[in-house]
């Protein structure tokens, strides 16, 4: 569809003129100029490229060389026709003269000026031709010669601003593309990281847990008692220390993720009280009390008493102890801590990393946790047990790698900390 402009503008006094002296009978008269025959308007673009009414006879004809110049020297098919005014009448009227002319002498960009205030461009094959008038309108600044000579340029503008628009597009879909890619690595990436790091932490554990279920299984080893000759209370935890034991050895079999060693660890509390009860009835002692397990080493059962005991640089805090540790405690000594392998490098559970909070929140719990690990490198653990390990929520890397990730934290949780954290 054509689109009209009407745009005052300033001709050039030989073209205003011969406008004017054209339309002046038909004005006069009431009635539109007659309109050109379609081959008339197609035999002068064909030519020269220029077509002007009959009825203007006196264009200057620098203003029709102009023209002339303009069409031959262009690089896109750009044709003229000049009408008197009101020879257009209407879009539709523009529309009934064009559209033959343009069958006929192909694609390209057709001025239409009617009058003093009509110019139009249109085209069979160029679409945006509104972008076309306008920077024609701005270029010739109110002269109708030098909008139209300006037409030639402003149809290579238009196309090249659409190129670059393209082109921009096409840019913006390959950075949002390389950005989706990317993203998706990134994704990809992290996940595979986070399942190998499990798997790492995993074995680690396991074997640990594993360490301690074979420890169990000699002490109980060395416990000769026979069953026929006891009373049934002491049958009773021995029975227990038993299933505790066979309990601890099938759920290491079943482990798949680091949290699940918690059930392993507390089956393995149960059984080494349970085979403290039992050596206690067997020697005709007291019971003794349920307490938890020796924060040094749990593989040594249950603690005996509670020690002041620091750690190095680190505050002084209550921990329960087994006698051996409590007596190398109290004399200034080392205890028998029990030393895990991270990154090739043994050293103690407790700063071990968050990694091994399943591990100790099965021997110790969660209250008995809050108390003696706060401070330390175990004292972070404190987030993973609240916010999965220990309420049985999952794993908190999972949530976004807080705490031994790879996207925060970097080597934390992983032994890199770099010790106890006061």
């Amino acid at each position: 569809m054509l689109r009209r402009l009407v745009t005052p503008t300033v001709l050039t006094a030989g073209l205003a003129a011969a406008v004017m002296a054209a339309s002046a009978t038909p004005a006069a008269a009431d009635t539109p100029p007659e309109l050109p025959e379609t081959q008339d308007i197609v035999d002068e673009l064909e030519g020269d490229g220029v077509f002007i009414d009959p009825s203007i006879d006196q264009i200057p004809a620098a203003d029709e060389s102009a023209l002339e110049a303009a069409a031959a020297g262009s690089d896109v098919p750009v044709y003229y026709v000049i009408l008197p005014t009101g020879a257009a009448g209407s879009n539709s009227g523009v529309d009934a003269l064009m559209d033959p002319v343009m069958a006929e002498v192909g694609d390209g960009a057709y001025g239409v000026l009617a009058g003093s205030n009509e110019f139009i461009v249109t085209s069979p094959n160029i679409e945006d031709t509104a972008t076309i008038e306008q920077i024609a309108l701005d270029r010739g600044a109110g002269n109708q010669i030098d909008t139209l000579t300006a037409v030639p340029d402003a149809v290579e503008q238009a196309e090249s601003d659409a190129a670059s628009g393209a082109v921009s597009g096409v840019v913006l879909l390959a950075v949002l593309v390389l950005v989706v890619a990317a993203g998706g690595w990134f994704v990809y990436n992290s996940r595979k990281k986070r399942a190998a790091r499990k798997a790492k932490e995993l074995a680690e554990i396991k074997q640990m847990a594993t360490e301690d279920v074979v420890r169990l299984g000699e002490d109980v080893a060395r416990l000769e008692i026979d069953l026929t000759a006891v009373d049934e209370a002491t049958r009773a935890d021995y029975t227990r220390a038993m299933d505790s034991y066979d309990q601890a050895k099938s759920l290491l079999d079943t482990i798949s993720e680091p949290d699940q060693v918690r059930m392993v660890t507390s089956a393995l509390e149960d059984g080494r009280y349970y085979m403290s009860a039992t050596r206690a009835r067997m020697n005709g002692e007291p019971v003794p009390e349920r307490r938890g397990p020796c924060f040094f080493n749990p593989q040594h059962g249950p603690s005996s008493e509670d020690v002041t005991w620091a750690p190095p640089g680190g505050s002084p805090r209550s921990v329960t102890a087994c006698p051996a540790c409590a007596q190398a405690v109290r004399t200034g000594g080392q205890p028998d801590v029990r030393l895990v392998e991270v990154n090739g490098e043994r050293r103690p559970y407790y700063d071990a990393g968050p990694a091994y909070s399943p591990y100790a929140g099965g021997y110790f719990g969660m209250d008995m946790m809050m108390g003696m690990f706060t401070g330390m490198m175990m004292g972070s653990m404190m987030g993973s047990m609240l916010g999965g390990g220990m309420m049985g929520a999952g794993e908190v890397g999972d949530a976004g790698d807080f705490g031994g990730g790879d996207d925060f934290g970097g080597d934390f949780g992983g032994g890199d900390f770099g010790g106890f954290d006061f």
